[in-house]
């Protein structure tokens, strides 16, 4: 199928998607600062840059695309129209990395949890499970709050 943009347009519309302070990036941080935590950002000496660190509680908070990460709901089960094996490939490799940094970050010693872009929607959740997570109430959190691997209950699948 033919991308309904010419390529210059869906060049412009990729370099317009952003690496870091994305919008549920800036609403993740907004929450965990209302809630009195304090945070560091994007540290580069730690796997995969994370988005907020906690260094005193040795805990890590990303924040995933669902596209872009692959998560299991509607928004990151969607096919790209075009060059569509590529996109694949990348996904995968995309989450085969986060694998890996959450992996080398549990062996440095730090905790870590993934926010998902459509966990976001449900603000009750997300709160929640960065409150149970950041407080070290890890029985709140695992009961009362879907897993981050999976899809969020109020995701449309």
């Amino acid at each position: 199928m033919m991308d309904i943009f010419p390529s210059e347009k869906r060049s412009w519309i990729m370099r317009q998607v952003r690496e870091k302070n994305t919008s549920p990036e800036l609403k993740v941080r907004s929450l965990v600062h209302r809630l009195g935590f304090r945070f560091r950002l994007h540290r580069n000496d730690l796997p995969g840059k994370p988005d907020l660190v906690f260094p005193s509680r040795k805990k890590i908070i990303f924040v995933h695309g669902c596209f872009w990460h692959g998560h299991n709901c509607a928004r990151g089960h969607r096919a790209p129209k075009t060059n569509s094996e590529y996109w694949t490939e990348k996904i995968q490799r995309n989450t085969e990395r986060d694998i890996k940094h959450q992996s080398d970050l549990k062996a440095m010693g730090w905790d870590s949890l993934v926010i998902w872009e459509c966990e976001i929607n449900n603000l009750k959740i997300v709160t929640e499970k960065i409150y149970g997570f950041l407080s070290g109430n890890k029985s709140a959190e695992q009961n009362s709050l879907p897993d981050s691997n999976s899809a969020a209950p109020h995701c449309r699948r």
